[in-house]
């Protein structure tokens, strides 16, 4: 089947649709990720992404039971160069073409992604949309143009109930705004007692869990959104560790004062190199953000910035100077990507460790 990525520039790239025979529209983004396609697809913080992968081949090794990050992704398109229609690997229950029909996402292949690319780092992140070849350009065209970008996007993907997932070890409630899998496998691994609670509940709630620690999630969209969590931040900031991954890294920021902008392009792949400014160590890194923090409007009264992104100087981490928390832009569980900063799950336990301490010495 023909059909067109239009972008809002007027860029058109043809392509064969597989996956869901749907539309879709947008934000055009891309990963430079070689491996973890099926990571990627379900990381919700792709919410009303169209998701271009940069690696020419996606799909040769199906989908499993391991690999998702969620189990209903909200990523709007996958756009690739070449998918492998028929996947060869001893845990695969599927291919990347049932995936997608199955979770009612469109894909489009043999479109020129470098090209695609290219256009997107040199104009920034656009709206596009997917449609049939003989679908009328101009009608699609103005859709496009009147097309509104969600705004609120953690409340689509949140859950909306708490849960568990026990365990013997510390207690930690873990605030969703649109979490990986992979973070509540890091704090299992660590035998943490976990709480996970939906993005907008209160700091009084969380107060009566009494818990040794919260980690605040990844999570979709512009962290401006919710300004509710700010104050809940500021709450419980003075009573237990945090500790903030993405999203919940530029939540603590705005919380403690700072402000955020909207990147050109993104960080979106597992090859970006941070560096720690302490000690000099330099992890390479797996990210998905469009938003940083504004360096120069962070309150150095408060805020320490610990990490940044050697290939553009933003910000990749803070710590408060008062109270026990910290944070990072990038995913210290990785999933894809490389484990190098999988250290700090244990930095989170020391220092919920540490402040038990203080707490019972005070």
């Amino acid at each position: 089947m023909n059909r067109l990525l239009l972008l809002e520039d007027g860029s058109i790239f043809k392509g064969r649709g597989f996956g869901a025979a749907s539309d879709a529209t947008g934000e055009v983004v891309f990963s430079t990720g070689m491996t973890g396609y099926q990571e990627s697809i379900t990381d919700q913080s792709y919410n009303g992404q169209m998701l271009v992968f940069t690696y020419p081949l996606i799909g040769n090794a199906g989908i499993n039971r391991d690999d998702y990050e969620s189990i209903d992704p909200t990523t709007k398109a996958v756009i690739v160069k070449e998918f492998a229609r028929v996947p060869s690997n001893w845990r695969s229950q599927m291919s990347l073409d049932e995936f997608l029909k199955n979770k009612k996402i469109p894909g489009l292949a043999g479109v020129d992604t470098r090209k695609l690319t290219r256009i997107i780092r040199e104009h920034g992140t656009m709206r596009g949309m997917i449609i049939d070849a003989e679908d009328d350009l101009g009608h699609a065209f103005d859709q496009l143009k009147a097309t509104v970008l969600p705004v609120n996007q953690v409340a689509q993907v949140s859950t909306t109930h708490s849960y568990v997932s026990p365990g013997k070890g510390k207690n930690v409630v873990v605030i969703d705004f649109g979490l990986k899998h992979s973070i509540l496998n890091e704090l299992n691994q660590r035998d943490c007692h976990v709480t996970v609670l939906p993005y907008n509940t209160s700091a009084e709630t969380i107060i009566s869990l009494q818990p040794d620690g919260v980690m605040l999630t990844n999570g979709p969209g512009d962290p401006t959104s919710l300004p509710h969590v700010l104050t809940m931040i500021q709450e419980i900031q003075k009573k237990f560790p945090v500790f903030g991954i993405c999203l919940g890294h530029q939540l603590i920021a705005l919380a403690n004062g700072a402000s955020t902008f909207k990147m050109k392009f993104g960080h979106r792949g597992f090859n970006h190199p941070v560096k720690e400014i302490a000690t000099g160590r330099i992890d390479f890194t797996s990210q998905n953000h469009g938003y940083a923090v504004d360096a120069a409007s962070i309150d150095k009264e408060k805020l320490l910035v610990t990490h940044i992104e050697l290939n553009d100087g933003t910000v990749e981490g803070v710590k408060h100077r008062y109270h026990p928390v910290f944070s990072v832009q990038y995913h210290p569980d990785a999933a894809p990507g490389p484990h190098d900063a999988a250290h700090l799950f244990d930095q989170f336990m020391e220092l919920m460790d540490a402040w038990k301490e203080t707490k019972k010495n005070a």
